[in-house]
């Protein structure tokens, strides 16, 4: 064995006892631990009143044994973290187990009847509460009916008396209680780990914000100025400088806070939408985030982006688009419209017919794939305004 390998194991052991620190059910474990003494001593004290009464005196000697040896390996592992692992949770609960049974070969049927199992009900709880903190509510349950059982078969006679055996309702409750504890803690500790990384994200977006703005931003306004005061092709820079400070303003300022909020990933479409603003594109929308499943954002993003591609292309010159997002609680409506030279009667059957489908497929066929309608409104010299429609609730589209 190298060097390496020798100090690999303390390293390993110094680095699970570091992380098992940082666990959110750390106080339950050492609470357990000085439950695990006290119940090492009731077990102790309970041999040696119990021991001359035993058939095989020796046999018990050696069972006490076992279990103090037990007693020792828990703490040792708890104190180095890999106690706290599932494996061996469920070792100690099965070792626990097979030292109750065990009591029928060291006493008399009529001792066992008369008294609890060797190592105690009381010691046996450790396994339990072990359980509890590594498995939850439904582990700790679990591994109390499994003690309970093994209780039975050692005494040999199942006592359905709970007013003369509280033991069972004792260690179902401890399962189930920690168990719930233990589950509640490690959410507590998730939730405030994620609102830890917001607040760091929203710090570190707030820090490049600042940056952003006495940077780029500044050089942007001043090309966009200066290119309209020049004139000539250069005033088509301008419109671009211009369009990219609106983006880049919109993205520090809105969407990504926005974004940020949704923990369950969901996308926020209000700021989504928002950040298409531009000299063209007027957007309105809710102050607060319209959260949605991403596919329906985007399947919504990708209609109202076409939508907003036919006035750049076929509204005319000069045209503007309005874009309106209402958030209606159980579904939500995207208008876009604009103030172009509108669609003339039977236009859009006659694209379908010459096998242009952007409008079929891309803005309706994606909108009924989600459930929802797609109604157009237009006319020669009246514009053209799109008011899609979809649920917030449903399978995911077809």
């Amino acid at each position: 064995m190298t060097a390496a390998d020798r100090t690999s194991l303390p390293t390993r052991l110094a680095r699970l006892a570091d992380a098992a620190a940082d666990d959110a059910v750390a106080p339950l474990w050492r609470a357990a631990q000085a439950f695990r003494l006290l119940s090492y001593l009731y077990a102790l004290g309970f041999q040696i009143a119990v021991n001359n009464d035993l058939d095989h005196r020796a046999l018990g000697a050696t069972l006490f044994a076992v279990l103090t040896v037990w007693t020792g390996l828990c703490t040792v592992a708890y104190l180095a973290g890999f106690g706290r692992r599932r494996a061996w949770v469920i070792a100690e609960v099965v070792i626990v187990c097979l030292l109750m049974v065990a009591t029928v070969f060291i006493a008399s049927p009529g001792w066992r009847e008369a008294n609890q199992s060797i190592p105690t009900t009381l010691w046996a709880a450790n396994a339990v509460i072990s359980a509890a903190i590594q498995l939850g509510a439904v582990g700790g349950g679990v591994a109390a009916v499994a003690v309970i059982v093994s209780s039975t078969v050692a005494k040999g006679f199942v006592n359905v008396d709970l007013g003369r055996n509280a033991a069972v309702v004792i260690l179902l409750a401890v399962g189930l209680v920690i168990g719930m504890g233990a589950v509640t803690a490690r959410r507590a500790q998730e939730r405030l780990a994620e609102a830890a990384r917001l607040t760091a994200a929203t710090a570190e977006r707030d820090r490049l914000s600042r940056h952003v703005h006495d940077g780029v931003l500044q050089v942007l306004a001043l090309i966009s100025r200066r290119g309209r005061e020049i004139g000539g092709p250069t005033a088509d820079l301008a419109v671009l400088a211009a369009d990219q400070e609106r983006a880049l303003r919109s993205l520090i300022s809105e969407a990504g806070p926005s974004i940020a909020t949704a923990a369950d990933g969901a996308s926020d479409l209000s700021a989504l939408l928002r950040a298409r603003a531009s000299d063209h594109v007027t957007v309105s929308a809710p102050a607060h985030p319209v959260l949605l499943d991403p596919l329906w954002v985007s399947e919504l993003l990708a209609a109202v982006d076409n939508a907003l591609d036919n006035v750049a292309h076929h509204a005319g010159a000069g045209a503007k688009a309005f874009v309106l997002l209402e958030d209606l609680s159980d579904s939500v409506v995207v208008s876009v419209r604009d103030d172009g030279v509108g669609i003339a009667p039977g236009r859009l059957p006659e694209a379908v017919a010459d096998g242009r489908m952007g409008i079929s497929q891309s803005i309706i066929g994606r909108i009924e794939a989600l459930g929802g309608t797609a109604v157009l409104d237009t006319g020669p010299d009246m514009g053209t305004e799109w008011e899609l429609t979809v649920p917030v609730t449903g399978g995911s589209p077809k």
